[in-house]
């Protein structure tokens, strides 16, 4: 018998947390500890890899009944490169000061686990509207992954949040006298940060499934 596959509904809410691609896969951590040390940066980076992961999961889709599996990751790879070239050129573009900050990690989209992993658990096994709607929960999941870590590391590095959008220093959120975490704003404070979310992360979902455990087993005993 056929394993029913997730619809478009549950691959979507999936992606949120269930199956988030950094707090529950652990997928993408290159761009999760370089980049996260300002929300704009997080947030642009975001923006980059969901028009790279939807585009791509829609096209895998549209070729699924014609991909050879001794072929199919290549083409994986090809689709990937041309929707990266695409974000890349229009971040030059239009942000050019974002592009230079963010640097080699947008061309190092063409290697995010998260996409390919997309393109060969959905985009190449169910059809258009379930890849689309897989590539949206992904793409909010990561989202909201890196605005997570990014606003704490901003506020205890820098004191404020949203730093180069509302103005040139952003919204200031703790005192001028409160002392600022340098530390925040390097390797070391990304992992700290991704360390105690992750760590939260782990316990809300452990929390719920007991609670909905000891919830069954009553219902059961009643």
């Amino acid at each position: 018998m056929a394993t029913q596959l997730p619809t478009a509904s549950e691959r979507f809410f999936n992606g949120i947390l269930p199956e988030n691609p950094v707090y529950r896969q652990l997928l993408a951590m290159c761009p999760t500890l370089a980049i996260t040390s300002t929300v704009p940066q997080a947030v642009t980076m975001a923006g980059a890899t969901a028009f790279v992961l939807i585009c791509a999961n829609v096209v895998t889709a549209m070729m699924r009944k014609v991909l050879q599996p001794h072929l199919r990751i290549l083409v994986f790879t090809v689709t990937i490169a041309a929707f990266v070239t695409v974000a890349d050129r229009l971040l030059a573009a239009f942000l050019p000061d974002m592009s230079t900050r963010l640097g080699p990690y947008i061309p190092l989209i063409i290697v995010n686990c998260v996409i390919i992993a997309r393109c060969e658990v959905v985009g190449s096994r169910q059809g258009l509207g379930v890849a689309f709607w897989d590539a949206v929960g992904q793409s909010t999941g990561f989202l909201l992954a890196l605005l997570s870590i990014s606003i704490i590391r901003e506020i205890f590095g820098f004191g404020t949040v949203f730093q180069g959008w509302v103005g040139t220093e952003g919204i200031r959120l703790l005192p001028q006298s409160f002392p600022k975490w340098n530390l925040m704003i390097l390797p070391p404070g990304a992992f700290f940060t991704l360390g105690i979310l992750l760590g939260t992360a782990n316990w809300i979902t452990r929390t719920v499934a007991r609670r909905k455990a000891a919830a069954d087993n009553k219902a059961q005993a009643a």
